[in-house]
């Protein structure tokens, strides 16, 4: 069980990356670039189903997206459940 909450973890870090690296332009090419498109594969198939499901809230001018906080409330209880 020590090994799934890890890589749980691990997973909810990737998709923290993430979510502050989408607040930046990121340029092509770059390394900051190279993390993202990482992050991103390893996280899109988890928040695009729930994405689709909850969809953005609208915020003035602007959307946020909520899958991300589903997932880390999803991580959470998981880890506290298996750890």
């Amino acid at each position: 069980m020590g090994l799934i909450v890890l890589l749980l973890n691990l997973y909810g870090l990737v998709l923290l990356v993430r979510v502050v690296l989408s607040f930046f332009p990121v340029t092509e090419g770059t390394a900051t670039a190279s993390i993202y498109d990482v992050c991103y594969t390893l996280t899109e198939p988890v928040l695009a189903p729930i994405r689709s499901v909850i969809g953005p809230v609208d915020v003035g001018a602007s959307a946020f997206d909520l899958s991300p906080i589903v997932v880390f409330v999803a991580i959470a209880i998981l880890s506290r459940i298996l750890g």
